[in-house]
């Protein structure tokens, strides 16, 4: 299935210094994720870069928050190393959207610049297939977009889940394809 790069965008997910680095393994798919960028490039796909940002000192995260911890350690402030996507997929003019909580919709105006620019499907691949994957991928879907997860462009701590996950779950609203099948439907 050929996509239209005037309705199709392509996610990178939380490919940030801060969660490659606790995330075990997902060091290893950055290259993969690369591929696809330099395709998406290429081929004049829409390029999104989506990851955790907040604003110094956190007024974004309540004390009795699940982030809370983020902000007891002064983790992913915009600007911070931690922030930082890898350097292996961005480039200084790209849009990168920041979000405080784990879906990519989270808190920011992704939404309003997906439907500005007509887009109608979703690439998504990232760190971590049970976080922002998953939670990105499920309101994607409440939102009508088609969505295509790039099963070896995502990372999870959790190996058995990752397999679960892109095998079982996502199929049922998405499609689930490697890098190397993605590039050759598209080319």
């Amino acid at each position: 299935m050929k996509l239209d790069p005037k309705t199709t965008a392509v996610l990178t997910l939380d490919f940030q210094k801060g969660i490659l680095s606790m995330v075990p393994g997902s060091e290893s798919v950055v290259d993969t994720a690369a591929k696809v960028v330099a395709f998406a490039r290429k081929n004049n796909f829409c390029l999104i870069h989506v990851g955790l940002g907040f604003n110094e000192g956190h007024p974004e995260i309540p004390e009795h928050a699940g982030f809370a911890q983020l902000k007891q350690n002064n983790l992913f402030v915009k600007g911070s190393p931690s922030a930082e996507f890898d350097a292996r997929l961005i480039q200084p003019h790209d849009l990168i959207m920041h979000k405080q909580r784990i879906s990519a919709f989270s808190e920011n105006q992704l939404s309003m610049i997906l439907r500005a620019k007509g887009i109608k499907t979703l690439i998504l691949f990232g760190v971590a297939t049970s976080g922002i994957v998953l939670s990105t991928l499920r309101q994607a879907f409440d939102l009508d977009y088609k969505s295509i997860v790039i099963k070896d462009a995502c990372a999870d701590g959790d190996a058995e889940v990752h397999r679960v996950l892109t095998e079982k779950i996502f199929l049922r609203q998405a499609t689930v394809t490697t890098a190397d099948v993605f590039i050759a439907e598209q080319g």
